[in-house]
């Protein structure tokens, strides 16, 4: 792939997208979704690949040691609306895990999830990040994937995240859209990046909890440590450093994994009308956001 070429954002029924996630739309939108699957909801730069990691040790991490070697997260955990030419289609890879639950992700806003996970009552684990540490990850991540339009300057990239001209939409979209679902859909984890990285150990218990799996506390005591971010960022089957599109050297995948990183780019002033933007767009009072720990 042409690595000068980056995807333009344009509309697609009302949300910001590029290509290489509508070119497959009416293929993964007939995606046949089975009752155990889990599907892994976040708006991107959320704790996405953390949280995949997290339910795929959960389910398989003590059988199956080889798997966390030898085969990528990404493709342990399909992205289900990716279309890349040349590599495999997220559609045709979560089409053929042979793992009984399949583990799916994506980042597709709520109105777009394809019908049947719904239907078949699967379980989703949404993850939500505050949105001035979403902002600054998702700047860092424009600018080193290569599949992303480019981030531009920080304060027009800054701009742009408040107009919600992001792939996959407005943040306040997203989370807001995902809130609500959970009024009338039961089986739907609502989890905070900011209390994962406060309580590893307590959110993962929750996690089980949600998932009907018992876990001792022992058990979750491991498993905490094994997904710490630097332990992560050091396993290249967790932190994409094999995937071809992305630049690792410009930023890396897994950048820090802190709350309040926001505080070393943002200015007073954008602070302020950050603040000042986001009163007017966050009216739901039940959901409250910590953009520090």
């Amino acid at each position: 792939m042409d690595s000068t070429l980056r995807p333009e954002l344009f509309d697609f029924h009302g949300v910001m997208m590029t290509h290489f996630f509508t070119d497959n739309w009416n293929n993964y939108q007939n995606f046949q979704a089975r009752p155990d699957d889990i599907l892994i909801a976040t708006y991107p730069k959320a704790g996405t690949t953390w949280v995949s990691y997290i339910l795929d040790l959960l389910y398989f991490g003590q059988t199956s040691t080889d798997r966390n070697k030898s085969i990528p997260i990404y493709e342990r955990v399909p992205f289900l609306e990716i279309d890349i030419p040349g590599l495999d289609k997220g559609k045709d890879l979560a089409d053929n895990l042979t793992t009984s639950p399949r583990l799916i992700k994506t980042h597709l806003p709520v109105q777009f999830v394809p019908k049947s996970f719904w239907e078949q009552n699967c379980r989703i684990v949404y993850v939500a990040r505050n949105a001035k540490d979403n902002m600054v990850s998702f700047y860092h991540f424009d600018r080193m994937s290569k599949l992303q339009p480019e981030s531009g300057e920080w304060s027009s990239f800054f701009q742009r995240f408040l107009d919600g001209k992001m792939l996959f939409g407005s943040w306040y979209d997203h989370v807001n859209g995902w809130w609500k679902k959970k009024e009338t859909y039961s089986k739907l984890h609502y989890m905070f990046y900011e209390d994962l990285v406060e309580n590893t150990g307590g959110e993962i218990a929750k996690l089980c909890s949600f998932l009907g799996k018992s876990a001792s506390t022992g058990e979750i005591e491991t498993l905490s440590g094994s997904v710490q971010f630097d332990n992560m960022k050091k396993d290249k089957m967790a932190n994409y450093s094999t995937f071809p599109e992305m630049d690792a050297k410009i930023s890396p995948f897994m950048r820090k994994g802190k709350v309040g990183d926001w505080k070393n780019h943002f200015t007073v002033a954008q602070n302020k009308a950050f603040d000042e933007d986001y009163k007017k767009k966050m009216t739901d009072p039940t959901l409250q956001f910590r953009t520090e720990i």
